[in-house]
């Protein structure tokens, strides 16, 4: 059984709408998807439509959280999408990008980079902009030569010369509101530090204690020794450990199933929630 529980359609940031990313990840040889887009659950309604056959969907969301100034991602699996509290921060971040995002452009447009608000968002088309589809901007006007260098210091990493803070959520409120809407929080990628700062391992440990359900631990942005010590940690906290590809289509190098999660650490997730059902596809078949 192969189960991948991060991806992302055109509903955020990533290039493969929601109908083709379930067409793929069939043809991938995938048992179980989720569709984690970011502080979005609008192309559920899509992905659920196109669900091939033998397909089962996860829906979920990655949510935008910050603690100290720092950056994190939390994966919310099966939650009530109408939950209204959790709605409300969802839209609040939301609402933030396209303020934040023509914000870095013009921080760029300041250090030289001719980038036009027009193409950022003529890339991201009706997913919710962020920083992607400006690194994209970017590697089209030849400043960087793929997204991922983007991501520096130099340009749009956090704290970078072009980077503008948007509204995140505390994560203790975060796992709070994920669980009071029946669904299983996972902390994606936690130790990812090419991304820019990551919170201590304290940290990881207070949100356990505060609710948090999981860490994923086998991500491209994890080396070896990384995940060995986020393994052992998730031992200590009796956290769940997930792996997931976090792919973005051709945004990102990789692929579909490239990181996997447990079937048992799967089932467990699906039998702490209480939001919303797995979705079994049957509108066509398996590439």
């Amino acid at each position: 059984m192969r189960i991948d529980l991060h991806t992302h359609s055109t509903a955020s940031d990533g290039t493969d709408s929601p109908a083709e990313l379930m067409r793929h990840a069939a043809a991938a040889g995938l048992d179980v998807v989720a569709l984690t887009d970011h502080d979005t659950t609008r192309g559920h309604a899509e992905a659920i439509a196109a669900l091939p056959e033998g397909l089962t969907l996860v829906t979920g969301a990655e949510i935008s959280c910050a603690l100290d100034g720092v950056s994190l991602h939390l994966l919310a699996y099966l939650f009530d999408p109408d939950e209204p509290e959790l709605l409300r921060e969802r839209e609040l971040v939301r609402d933030d990008r396209v303020p934040r995002a023509r914000a870095m452009v013009e921080k760029l447009r300041e250090l030289g980079v001719p980038v036009e608000w027009e193409r950022v968002a003529r890339i991201a088309g009706d997913g919710s902009v962020g920083r992607p589809h400006i690194a994209t901007a970017l590697v089209e006007l030849g400043v960087v030569p793929t997204v991922s260098d983007a991501f520096t210091k130099e340009w749009i990493a956090d704290g970078g010369r072009a980077h503008v803070t948007k509204h995140e959520l505390d994560p203790f409120t975060a796992v709070r509101l994920v669980k009071a809407a029946g669904g299983v929080s996972v902390f994606a990628h936690p130790a990812a530090v090419k991304r820019g700062r990551t919170v201590p391992e304290s940290a990881i440990a207070e949100l356990a204690a505060a609710g948090l359900d999981g860490i994923e631990v086998d991500h491209m942005d994890h080396d070896g020794p990384t995940r060995e010590r986020l393994r052992a940690l998730a031992g200590d906290l009796g956290l769940l450990t997930c792996g997931s590809s976090d792919y973005h289509g051709a945004r990102k190098t990789v692929e579909l199933g490239a990181y996997t999660t447990d079937p048992e650490i799967y089932g467990e997730i699906t039998r702490r929630a209480t939001g919303a059902f797995l979705v079994p596809g049957a509108g066509g078949h398996r590439a």
